[in-house]
């Protein structure tokens, strides 16, 4: 039986655990935390195929030079002399063209809906409940200029075969009748979905351990040794571990633990923020993505998880409560009937999104050591694109034709 080391627990390390020991691997994982509390767990829950356009996009730039003078805005990068924040702008600005969207389009698509497929397949199979619900995600404007926008992109959609509907205000009404709502209209994604991220990931690590995969908390990295093009070991602390296969699946923490092995894995962590308020009535069935504002709105167990903001920088523990407020203050502009309170710090989840400077994830083996699959990089798209990335590692390492086209996510398109 051959034999694999994760690096990383959280939500894209748990799925490359899930399809390896499924295809007859022996799997440690080993994790710097004790899995509480990992970046996919404030996840808004979306499964996104509606997704096919990466954060380096024609626009991006100049939008986010306005945003940079507004503290409460949705997207913010910290002007800092930090040569890897410098690095990467420039790799973001070179990737932010109309060509790199065109060519990402089909590939993020593919990916996407091969993640569907497999949550679908999973919620028959799996002997936990994660809420998955396949009623799709509604885009909600407010002004002509995004209701433009948002039909080009729905009749992009369209054309790469996704289901996208165009809905009028009393339509979007229709759909959820007893939510008093504010805007233009909205475009109803079908292939979307959602599920809640609090039920998926306990009960995928508790479904782990008892097929047999071994979980080390609270195990960093200090080292990986390797020979002859090969990853030999890793060690954490005073404790070593050894595989046939490795597969570096860290989230943020990426750029830090691939310079142990010489490694380069362009990235910044991009922190976000998400709250929850009780909803007992349960009037939202239907969870939705205020384009304005970018804040994504799901219904969770009789409860509303508020997610958003994007901030560009280092990984730091504190709270940027003025972001927060601009979550806040944007929620009732589209749903009046919902005025949530600035919530306290303590209430207030946060956590780092590996973003690579071109939008799209690092999925394969790495070109530099023949045993160790990189798997990271999914920006806000983690959870979403979680079991296709497992699926591929399992089928990489196994050797086998991946399920879905994986040339675009090379790990070493930057070394």
């Amino acid at each position: 039986m051959s034999k694999a080391i994760i690096i990383g627990g959280g939500i894209i390390g748990l799925f490359s655990a899930y399809y390896l020991n499924k295809s007859g691997w022996e799997v440690e994982i080993l994790e710097q935390g004790d899995l509480s509390d990992n970046a996919s767990f404030g996840n808004a829950g979306m499964i996104v195929p509606s997704h096919f356009i990466p954060l380096a996009a024609p626009g991006m730039i100049e939008q986010g030079i306005r945003w940079m003078f507004n503290s409460k805005s949705p997207f913010y990068v910290k002007p800092s002399l930090d040569p890897e924040l410098i690095g990467w702008g420039f790799k973001f600005l070179k990737a932010a063209n109309k060509h790199h969207v065109e060519r990402s389009a089909g590939a993020l698509r593919d990916l996407s809906l091969l993640s569907k497929k497999l949550y679908q397949d999973l919620e028959d199979d799996a002997d936990f409940d994660f809420g998955f619900a396949d009623k799709g995600i509604l885009m909600l404007f407010k002004t002509p200029k995004f209701e433009e926008e948002e039909r080009h992109t729905a009749e992009k959609a369209t054309n790469l075969g996704l289901d996208a509907q165009y809905l009028t205000a009393d339509e979007c009404r229709k759909l959820q009748p007893d939510i008093e709502l504010d805007v233009l209209g909205a475009v109803h994604y079908h292939c979307d979905a959602h599920l809640h991220p609090n039920k998926l990931i306990p009960g995928l690590v508790k479904h782990l351990e008892k097929a047999g995969v071994k979980i080390h908390r609270n195990t960093p990295v200090t080292a990986m040794e390797h020979a002859d093009g090969k990853v030999t070991q890793i060690i954490s602390k005073d404790k070593s571990f050894t595989g046939d296969k490795y597969v570096l699946a860290v989230g943020a923490w990426t750029p830090a633990i691939a310079k142990l092995s010489g490694l380069k894995v362009p990235m910044m962590p991009g922190k976000g923020y998400s709250f929850m308020v009780e909803e007992p009535q349960s009037r939202m069935t239907i969870p939705s993505l205020l384009c304005e504002a970018r804040v994504s709105v799901t219904p969770m167990s009789g409860q509303i998880r508020f997610g958003g903001t994007m901030e560009i920088g280092k990984i730091n523990q504190q709270i940027n409560m003025n972001r927060v407020a601009g979550i806040v203050e944007s929620i009732p502009k589209y749903f009046p009937g919902f005025a949530p309170a600035l919530p306290q710090q303590k209430d207030i989840w946060f956590g780092f999104r590996p973003c690579s400077p071109d939008g799209l994830p690092y999925i394969g083996v790495s070109d530099k050591y023949k045993n160790l699959a990189v798997a990271t990089g999914h920006g806000m798209m983690g959870l979403s694109l979680a079991p296709a990335t497992g699926k591929l590692i399992d089928e990489v390492l196994n050797e086998e034709t991946p399920s879905a086209g994986i040339s675009q996510f090379a790990a070493g398109r930057y070394s």
